[in-house]
């Protein structure tokens, strides 16, 4: 576990894939991630939570940089 004040590197991913006509569960975790669009490009923290996210979803992102 992590410190409180300890800062995390920051992951910047882009939307390329669209959850049209796949399981419900995968749009949810793009909207888990903060993406609602195609192209659509967000920074976050790389902590276990977002990371197992992008898992999930790695098929319909692009990791743009760590």
């Amino acid at each position: 576990m992590t410190k409180t004040n300890e800062k995390l590197p920051m992951i910047k991913i882009k939307q390329t894939g669209s959850p049209r006509r796949r399981p419900k569960v995968q749009e949810l975790h793009l909207r888990g991630l903060g993406l609602r669009r195609m192209n659509q490009i967000v920074e976050l923290e790389a902590n276990p939570v977002v990371l197992g996210l992008i898992r999930k979803a790695q098929h319909m992102i692009t990791i743009i940089s760590e």
